[in-house]
């Protein structure tokens, strides 16, 4: 099955010239992600999702951590996360292939009050991998099958996308993300601190106005965002700011001084270090070659 999927995913892909950047597909959340050869480091924000490999390998890199990503494995982000990931294996014959699907937090907790309980987990990662279990596999496979059937897809999907919810709450990643789902729990209330930032990147967000919105004491709100996204508040913003700054310049509507102030950063020049700090290169370089030649 999860041959066949990644057959008719490469076909695809090569039908709409689809790069490493996510390609939206009918299904709400769904989305589609090809690279031909081995690639670069990319800086990027995961959002709750899973990611099902189908085909080639990425390796993708946290603070103090590793995880490599092959065929038939899948990755669950429980939690919005800065990160750092490149294609370790694809080729033009065989290239990488990977599908995912965003997470739905409300879905998850209304899923797991309708199930038994599982064994409490000693820590709460923000990011597990593992083999891909059949039935998920089956499920991607028709919610895919929808997105080639329009008429069904809106009255079909909402059930494909709800199975695949319940999978992964069955199974080896369930324990963690039924805690972050649960109703005013630590994952919950954090959630909102993070989505107060991504609503606002470019405005600078004092921790403890963060703290008071998760409606945690300072330190417990330190402690508990660094356990979920594995850095600080200001890192985070840090991170976040610089990854959408990446994004406008390579949209080709900003130029570097326009980026760094829509951003929320005053000095241009405090910008330019901070983003070759991140990415290993100046801005400039990241500007379409025609206006970068201007």
């Amino acid at each position: 099955m999860l041959a066949d999927l990644a057959r008719r995913a490469a076909g695809y892909a090569a039908d709409h010239a689809i790069g490493e950047d996510p390609h939206a597909l009918g299904a709400p959340g769904l989305s589609l992600m090809r690279a031909q050869m081995p690639g670069p480091m990319r800086h990027v924000v995961y959002e709750p999702l899973v990611c099902l490999i189908l085909q080639g390998a990425k390796r993708i890199f946290l603070p103090g951590a590793e995880v490599t990503l092959r065929s038939g494995q899948a990755l669950v982000a429980s939690f919005d996360l800065p990160v750092t990931s490149r294609v370790v294996e694809a080729g033009p014959q065989a290239p990488y292939l990977g599908l995912a699907l965003a997470l739905d937090r409300a879905l998850l907790r209304d899923l797991a009050a309708r199930m038994p309980a599982l064994p409490e987990t000693s820590t709460e990662l923000p990011v597990t991998a593992g083999p891909a279990e059949p039935a998920l596999v089956a499920a991607f496979a028709r919610l895919w099958a929808l997105t080639e059937e329009p008429q069904a897809l809106p009255v079909l999907a909402p059930h494909a996308t709800e199975e695949i919810h319940y999978r992964l709450l069955a199974g080896p990643q369930g324990a963690t993300l039924r805690r972050l789902a649960r109703p005013e729990g630590q994952g919950e209330r954090i959630s909102r601190a993070v989505e107060a930032i991504r609503r606002a990147p470019g405005q600078t967000h004092a921790v403890g106005d963060l703290a008071r919105i998760a409606g945690m004491s300072l330190t417990r709100f330190h402690e508990s965002f660094r356990a979920l996204t594995s850095v600080t508040p200001l890192q985070f913003q840090k991170q976040l700011r610089l990854t959408e700054a990446r994004r406008l310049l390579g949209a080709g509507r900003h130029g570097v001084a326009q980026a760094a102030f829509e951003v929320g950063y005053e000095s241009p020049t405090q910008f330019s270090r901070e983003y070759a700090r991140m990415f290993g290169h100046p801005p400039m370089r990241d500007l379409p070659r025609a206006q970068a030649a201007v």
